[in-house]
C-alpha cells in the first residue's frame, strides 16, 4: 500500500490526535507524526471515517505543534521482524532491541495482530511438560499446547514462580528444541531487572526471547506487547518446529491499559468500567496458543494475573477462566506460613491433566496418586478445621491421621522453594511417602496393582 502524507492535523487531546480529509485509511494502520525539527512520533489509527481518522499516539503529545507537523500513514499495522537470532535477546514492549546488541537481521516481517488457530486445524494437547514444581506436575499437570493461567494476588511471589517455570520447564522424552517467550507487561524496573538477571544467572536466557514493557511506558504500548510475544512464538513453533512456552505477566496491567484506551475513546463501559469487548480481546491473545495438525511445533501458554482484592469473580480472572483450560491459584495463607511456591491445590485445576499423564508419559501410578492425594488432603483440611472448632478430642483416630497428612503434604509436597527442580519421579515418590501415613485400606482411589507395587 502507498504511503500517504497529510498536513491536516486538526487537534490533539491527551494521547488522541484527529487528522482531517484522509482517504482510504484503515483501522490499526501505523502513523508516523513528523515534526519540523526532524523528530518522529508513532501512533496507530483507532477510528477511520470517510473524511477523517482518529489516531492514538504511543508516546506523549508534549511539544507537538500541529501547525508544522504532518501525519504519514504507512499503509500497514504494527509489524515485527522475525529471525532465529531473536533467542537470547531482550526487547522493549514495541519489539525494539533493549539489550544494546543492535537490530535483528530479519528473515521475515509479520503483522502482530495474527489469527487465532482455526479450531478445525487444532490438534489435541497430549504430551506432558515437566515444570519441576510438584504442585503443578503431580496434581495440576501442564500439557503441551495448553493454556494454563496462574491467578495471584498483589504481593504474592508470582514473579519468582514465573521465573522458576521459565528456567525449569522441559518436554520429556523428546529431542525437539524448546524455547521460552517471556512477556513482561507493565512491570516495575526492579521486577524487570530481577527477570533479566535471573535468566542470565541460570543460563535460561539463551533459549528465551524477552519482551519488557515497563510501568512508565505508554499504555497503548502495553496492548502491543502480548501480541508481539505471540507472533514470535508462532514463528518459532510453526516455522522452526520448536516447542514454545509463552509466559505473560501481568495480564491485569494489560486489561487496565485496555480500559484506559477505551475511556479515551469515550466508549460505553462494561463491567467495572472495562470495555464490553474485553472477552473477545483476551480471546484473540489466548486462542493463538495450541498445536496445529501436521506441524511439529506447539505453543503452550501461562498467562499470570493478579486478581484485584483477591477476587476470583473480578472480570479479568473470570473471563480468563472461561477461555483457558483451568487455573493455578496462589494462596495468601500458605504464603504467610512461608510455604513456597504457595500454590493452593484444591481450587486449582488443569482441565487437561489426565491427557498428559500415565504409562509412557509419566508413570502408570500417576493418576491414582493424584486422585488419592487430592481427596486425602481435602479430608485432612476438613479434620483440621473441625479440631480448631471442637478441639482435637472430637476427631476419630483416622481423622487425626488425615490431619497430620494434610500438614505434611503442605510442608513436604507443596513446599519446595523457588530453586529446587524436582523430576516427576521425585514428585511421585514424595506422594507415596505421604500416602504411606495412611493404612492401605484407606487408599480407595489407588488400584490394587499400584498398591502392591509402590505401597
Amino acid at each position: 500500500m502507498a504511503i500517504k502524507e497529510y498536513k491536516t492535523i486538526k487537534e490533539v487531546v491527551g494521547p488522541l490526535m484527529l487528522v482531517q480529509n484522509t482517504k482510504n485509511v484503515k483501522y490499526d494502520e501505523l502513523v508516523e507524526v513528523r515534526l519540523k525539527n526532524g523528530e518522529k512520533r508513532i501512533g496507530k489509527v483507532l477510528e477511520a471515517s470517510k473524511d477523517g481518522a482518529l489516531v492514538q499516539l504511543f508516546e506523549s503529545a508534549q511539544g507537538l505543534k500541529i501547525d508544522d507537523a504532518k501525519a504519514v500513514f504507512l499503509g500497514h499495522g504494527i509489524e515485527i521482524n522475525l529471525s532465529p537470532d531473536m533467542l537470547g535477546r531482550v526487547f522493549d514492549g514495541m519489539g525494539r532491541p533493549a539489550d544494546g546488541k543492535g537490530e535483528v537481521i530479519k528473515e521475515v516481517t509479520q503483522n502482530i495482530n495474527g489469527e487465532p488457530i482455526n479450531p478445525y486445524a487444532r490438534d489435541y494437547p497430549s504430551e506432558f511438560i515437566q515444570t519441576g514444581i510438584s504442585a503443578i506436575d503431580g496434581l495440576n499437570t501442564l500439557v503441551r499446547g495448553q493454556k494454563l493461567p496462574i491467578f495471584s494476588g498483589s504481593g504474592l511471589p508470582h514473579s519468582k514462580l514465573a521465573a522458576q517455570i521459565a528456567r525449569q520447564a522441559q518436554v520429556l522424552g523428546t529431542a525437539d528444541k524448546f524455547a521460552v517467550v517471556f512477556a513482561a507487561i507493565g512491570i516495575t524496573f526492579e521486577e524487570s531487572n530481577f527477570f533479566i538477571e535471573d535468566f542470565k544467572r541460570s543460563g535460561a536466557l539463551e533459549r528465551t526471547v524477552m519482551f519488557v514493557n515497563l510501568a512508565n511506558d505508554p499504555a497503548i504500548e502495553r496492548i502491543a506487547t502480548p501480541r508481539m510475544a505471540m507472533t514470535v512464538a508462532e514463528y518459532l513453533a510453526f516455522e522452526l518446529d520448536m516447542h514454545v512456552l509463552v509466559i505473560m505477566t501481568d495480564i491485569t496491567n494489560y486489561a487496565e491499559a485496555l480500559r484506559e484506551v477505551s475511556a479515551a475513546r469515550k466508549e460505553v463501559p462494561g463491567r467495572r468500567g472495562y470495555p464490553g469487548y474485553m472477552y473477545t480481546d483476551l480471546a484473540s491473545i489466548y486462542e493463538r496458543a495450541g498445536r496445529i495438525r501436521g506441524k511439529k511445533g506447539s505453543i503452550t501458554q501461562i498467562p499470570i494475573l493478579t486478581m484485584p482484592e483477591d477476587d476470583k469473580t473480578h472480570p479479568i480472572p473470570d473471563l480468563t477462566g472461561y477461555i483457558t483450560e483451568g487455573q493455578i491459584i496462589l494462596s495468601r495463607e500458605l504464603n504467610l506460613r512461608g510455604i513456597t511456591p504457595p500454590i493452593d491445590v484444591l481450587p486449582s485445576l488443569s482441565r487437561l491433566k489426565d491427557k498428559g499423564i500415565g504409562e509412557g508419559r509419566t508413570r502408570e501410578d500417576h493418576a491414582d496418586t493424584m486422585n488419592q492425594l487430592f481427596s486425602s488432603y481435602a479430608r485432612g483440611k476438613e479434620a483440621k478445621e473441625l479440631s480448631t472448632i471442637l478441639g482435637e478430642s472430637a476427631l476419630s483416630d483416622v481423622d487425626k491421621v488425615y490431619a497430620k497428612l494434610a500438614t505434611a503434604f503442605e510442608e513436604k509436597y507443596i513446599n519446595q522453594g523457588f530453586d529446587h527442580n524436582r523430576s516427576i519421579t521425585e514428585t511421585l515418590e514424595i506422594g507415596w511417602e505421604l500416602l504411606r501415613m495412611l493404612p492401605a485400606s484407606e487408599l480407595k482411589r489407588v488400584s490394587d496393582k499400584n498398591i502392591k507395587k509402590y505401597y
